[in-house]
């Protein structure tokens, strides 16, 4: 009988670690990874996100207007005191 109950446990054993040798190798699985539509240019390294993760960022709403080539060199000249 006491062997009986060895085996027992040792098939018990050996099945929890089968199973969780399965689980573990399932909570394991690679991340996916994302490629930018994009060219990194400076240097550094492009951080790639699926979106609607990150941080919201509120942008102004400034008109842009053109400058006349006239009013671009005056504006690089310091004012006379």
């Amino acid at each position: 009988m006491n062997t009986r109950s060895t085996m027992l446990r040792k098939s018990a054993t050996a099945a929890l670690a089968g199973a969780f040798a399965l689980s573990l190798a399932a909570c394991q699985a690679e991340e996916p990874t994302y490629e930018a539509d994009a060219e990194d240019v400076s240097g550094g390294d492009l951080v790639v996100v699926p979106e609607g993760e990150g941080v919201e960022v509120e942008l102004p709403e400034t008109p842009m207007t053109p400058v006349a080539e006239g009013e671009e060199a005056a504006a690089e000249e310091p004012a006379a005191e």
